[in-house]
């Protein structure tokens, strides 16, 4: 599959099959995101697998009851370690290099996943505080992004993007 054609064509997944996903499948995501560009090559990443049930279900509740995290086989939590890019960087590294490190790494797992017919959703809102307790992380490790990944039979509809004349500047705003 062509790297635009993924990006094109990927969807938010919420409803997933009880198909399961190999821990082989797993891995290539995750290779795939070891390979996503950092600051300083940093790569401040850390990924927690979850799929266990009563895990799964401490998840959902972090993240505001969406309920579909715990229909799918595996749940990914991308972390950002900001200790690391605070060694490499300082505050800046802490406050945007190594978010940017892990949306890039998190981008990488989610187009990885449709390339192998796996469905995702980048889910965002959830009480950090709540998934460090759930999966137990220690300070310094942010947790930055949930990533169901399951087999579904659901084919969302594509939604409208802006005109590039909307959103493209040349030189100046």
């Amino acid at each position: 599959m062509e790297v635009l054609e993924a990006i094109k064509g990927r969807r938010s997944i919420r409803f997933f099959t009880n198909q399961p996903v190999s821990e082989e499948e797993v891995k290539t995501l995750i290779d795939a995101a070891r390979h996503a560009p950092s600051a300083g090559n940093i790569q401040p990443w850390e990924f927690i697998i979850v799929k266990k049930a009563e895990i799964k279900h401490k998840l959902v509740v972090a993240a505001l009851n969406q309920t579909f995290l715990e229909e799918a086989p595996v749940v990914i939590v991308v972390c950002a370690n900001m200790d690391a890019s605070r060694s490499g960087y300082g505050s800046r590294g802490t406050t945007l290099y190594c978010l940017q490190d892990t949306a890039a790494a998190t981008q990488n797992i989610i187009l990885t996943a449709y390339s192998m017919r796996l469905g995702t959703c980048w889910v965002g809102a959830f009480s950090e505080e709540e998934v460090k307790k759930a999966l137990e992380i220690p300070d310094g490790i942010r947790p930055v992004a949930i990533i169901p990944v399951g087999r579904t039979t659901a084919n969302p509809p594509k939604h409208p993007r802006r005109a590039l004349n909307e959103i493209m500047h040349n030189e100046k705003y």
